[in-house]
């Protein structure tokens, strides 16, 4: 939901779309790509780039790539590092992201759909992580290459605005899925279903997804 909303906020500002899409092994990666593809087939994007992530799933540690871990239901708990949470993940993908800016060259700027308001313990979605990774790709490319890692005031929206914004520009939120534990359809307990669900309930719209459970 939200990388989709961020994408159609680039398009509006005027941004040439090269969508990016990456799977790494997570339960509902295949509910992802087949949403991912219609995103970007309806932004008109230049181009459909996926790469494959699998050895973060060798790695593990997270619910999202250990089967042997269980993904929880939302309980409202604040406390600790969730274990849907993929280590370092996001440097990960912005990584490759910068790869493929830079070597398309007139890349301006990589957009990405992190956002910490909702979520607690996700280190790797605070805006000091964002602004860290900016000197890297400021240092680590070509003195030729000048690409805007761009989040700000995405990144500290909450799930609510982030809707509300996608929904002036017209994001097709039935082709965008959010929850961790399934494709078809959504669990709608998961972290991600409840605040999800919960956004949809506060802007006063029904979420057009399917779900197993609303609450």
């Amino acid at each position: 939901m939200d990388s989709s909303t961020l994408a159609y906020v680039a398009r509006d500002m005027g941004y040439r779309i090269i969508a990016l899409h990456l799977r790494y092994g997570q339960p509902t990666e295949d509910a992802e790509y087949d949403c991912a593809r219609k995103i970007a087939a309806s932004l008109d994007a230049e181009e459909f780039f996926t790469v494959n992530l699998d050895y973060l799933r060798r790695i593990g540690g997270s619910s999202l790539t250990d089967d042997a871990l269980a993904i929880g239901d939302h309980t409202g708990d604040n406390e600790g590092l969730p274990n849907t949470y993929v280590p370092f993940r996001n440097a990960n993908l912005i990584a490759i992201a910068t790869s493929l800016a830079e070597a398309r060259g007139g890349a301006e700027a990589i957009f990405i759909g992190v956002q910490a308001a909702d979520y607690a313990g996700y280190p790797d979605c605070r805006p000091q992580f964002i602004d860290a990774f900016q000197q890297v790709i400021d240092t680590g490319t070509a003195d030729t290459t000048h690409i805007k890692l761009m989040t700000p005031p995405f990144v500290t929206m909450s799930k609510t605005e982030i809707l509300k914004q996608g929904f002036a520009l017209g994001v097709p939120y039935e082709d965008t899925w959010s929850c961790y534990r399934s494709g078809a359809p959504a669990c709608g307990t998961c972290d991600s279903c409840h605040y999800r669900l919960a956004a949809f309930r506060e802007v006063g719209r029904e979420d057009p997804i399917p779900y197993e459970v609303q609450k």
